[in-house]
C-alpha cells in the first residue's frame, strides 16, 4: 500500500512506517498531521487516481523533529571590480513518520 501526497509544492511517494524530510510546517513535535490531497492511492492491487485529488482518503503522519539542512554556500564574484559576496543558506525542514494510510 502506498500513496502520493503533496506538501510544500513537492510530491512524495509514501508508505506506512516511512520517515522523510519535508519543507517546514508549523506543527509541534510529537503531534500528528494529515495530508488530504492524495494524488494516487494503491491498495491490494487496485490503483485509485485522483483528478486532481481523491476525496475521503487521508494520510496521517507524526512530526518527529524540526531542523535545518547543511549550509549551501552562495558566492558572487565579478572580476576587475573588487566585488565579492559570500553568504550561505540553510533550508529549514520537518522530519515526519507516516503512521497510517487510510481509505
Amino acid at each position: 500500500m502506498f500513496a502520493i501526497i503533496q506538501t510544500g509544492g513537492k510530491q512524495y511517494q509514501v508508505k506506512e512506517g516511512m520517515q522523510l524530510l519535508i519543507e517546514k510546517v508549523e506543527v509541534n513535535e510529537g503531534e500528528t498531521m494529515s495530508f488530504e490531497p492524495l494524488l494516487i492511492f494503491k491498495e491490494e492491487g487496485e490503483i485509485f487516481i485522483g483528478t486532481p485529488a481523491l476525496g475521503g482518503k487521508t494520510v496521517t503522519a507524526k512530526v518527529l523533529s524540526h531542523g535545518r539542512s547543511k549550509k549551501v554556500p552562495i558566492i558572487k564574484y565579478k572580476p576587475k571590480v573588487r566585488y565579492r559576496r559570500n553568504v550561505g543558506h540553510r533550508q529549514p525542514y520537518t522530519k515526519i513518520q507516516i503512521e497510517k494510510i487510510s481509505g
